[in-house]
């Protein structure tokens, strides 16, 4: 297969993305036992969630909804980088491996804008659809609150 033929697997975001994915797998699994359900499956989700985004958001046809989901994706991206600060605040990553996470995350969130200006500049499907959001049809949702039903009493501070 060639290079061209890989399609998104090509993005120099996904795969410097592909890299802070297996870093975050290899985090999680070194973490504590306590974590398994809070910060190890949170920086699986968010590293994951940035490869899965970055696919969706090539596999679209209308140049908008494909950088809506590159939205998505560097919000994922941002969201790894802060899980790596959180673990080396807490003791389980020392400041080389965060330095090495900071510095990848840069480069995918570079690369991926870089990807979005291209993109946005092309303006594919712009002629055919317009050039608005592709958005799904919007659910009204209504909550009635019943007040005699709320806690009067106000929760400690901590």
């Amino acid at each position: 297969m060639s290079e061209q033929d890989k399609g998104f697997e090509s993005l120099a975001s996904y795969q410097h993305s592909l890299r802070l994915l297996k870093a975050s797998y290899k985090l999680a699994q070194s973490l504590p036992v306590y974590e398994k359900y809070n910060l190890a499956d949170q920086i699986r989700r968010a590293s994951l969630s940035v490869l899965l985004n970055i696919a969706e958001g090539y596999g679209r046809f209308h140049y908008l909804d494909r950088i809506r989901f590159f939205y998505f994706a560097r919000g994922s991206l941002t969201e790894v980088l802060s899980a790596f600060i959180a673990a080396n605040s807490l003791g389980y990553v020392d400041e080389e491996q965060l330095s090495w996470v900071r510095e990848t995350e840069m480069e995918a969130e570079k690369s991926l804008n870089g990807y979005i200006a291209f993109i946005r500049k092309q303006q594919q499907g712009g002629s055919e659809y317009g050039n608005k959001y592709v958005r799904e049809q919007e659910s009204e949702y209504h909550i009635s609150l019943q007040t005699d039903d709320l806690d009067p009493e106000p929760s400690p501070d901590f």
